[in-house]
């Protein structure tokens, strides 16, 4: 991002091209979220006896017993398997959100230092820099 940089360092840069930079990540982003929400990634409890699938989105689209586990499990412990799987599968999206952002951002944003390239503009704009 040849504009965000500029404003980064304190150069003047080109304000419509920085509008378009952030116009291609923002699609970039749209799309990369539209291909994460058909995405399927599944989760289980500690026995195994619970397997909940959830979609990018976080919304539960199946959800399997062992029938052989459920000898086991009273209606509480059950309930709490389920619970579990869910929750894990919903970790796993989570983390796989991570990815794709992460992917978004590049390799140059591992390394920024957490402050916004926009900044040192914004405080001459105002006078504070």
């Amino acid at each position: 991002m040849k504009q965000v940089n500029s404003f980064h360092d304190g150069r003047e840069g080109d304000l419509g091209g920085l509008l378009r930079e952030v116009g291609e990540w923002t699609g970039a982003l749209a799309g990369a979220l539209r291909d994460l929400a058909e995405e399927r990634l599944s989760g289980s409890d500690s026995a195994e006896v619970v397997r909940a699938e959830v979609s990018g989105e976080g919304r539960l689209l199946g959800l399997s017993i062992d029938p052989r586990g459920l000898r086991d499990l009273d209606h509480v412990q059950l309930s709490e398997a389920v619970q579990e799987a869910i929750v894990v599968a919903r970790i796993a999206m989570g983390g796989r959100l991570t990815e794709v952002m992460a992917e978004l951002a590049g390799p140059a944003a591992s390394a920024e230092t957490g402050r916004d390239p926009l900044e040192p503009y914004i405080k001459g704009v105002l006078g504070r820099g």
